[in-house]
């Protein structure tokens, strides 16, 4: 099962997500920011994100518990977000991961497309190549991607 996240999800989602500013998880919970997903009544994953330019929204967090990982929970977890955002009418969403990570090839399985990259080299912030991903995805009840198409 995948909800949004509830204040008493506070230290699951902690136990996985060390980057959220504990003073930002009341406004993600409130803005409906962010999810959790169960297996019974266990949590074994999240996702966050927000929305770029304050208009696409942008995926900042996906994890799945070590214990977890390799069978399918991410993808499932993506695909929820994907079909909320659309159901929410945008129709492009975005991701980034570090360039060492692996997590830029699961995102293209999906369908997200190179877009970008940053690079940070100023300490503190320094870190690896930011690499941008993007997916155009049509709103529900459109037909490629214009309103009312075909009807």
């Amino acid at each position: 099962m995948i909800r949004y996240a509830r204040m008493e999800d506070k230290e699951f989602w902690y136990s996985l997500d060390r980057h959220l500013p504990e003073r930002e998880f009341p406004k993600k919970v409130a803005a409906g920011q962010c999810y959790v997903m169960t297996e019974g009544e266990e949590p074994v994953g999240l996702l966050r994100y927000h929305l770029f330019w304050d208009s696409i929204p942008f995926c900042t967090m996906l994890v799945v518990r070590q214990d977890r990982r390799g069978k399918g929970y991410g993808k499932r977890l993506m695909a929820h977000w994907e079909a909320d955002m659309r159901a929410q009418g945008w129709d492009l969403l975005m991701t980034s991961t570090q360039a060492d990570e692996t997590a830029q090839h699961f995102y293209r399985k999906l369908g997200y497309q190179d877009c970008g990259a940053l690079f940070l080299d100023i300490p503190p912030y320094a870190q690896p190549a930011e690499l941008f991903l993007r997916k155009p995805i049509a709103p529900l009840g459109t037909v490629g991607g214009k309103e009312g198409a075909g009807e």
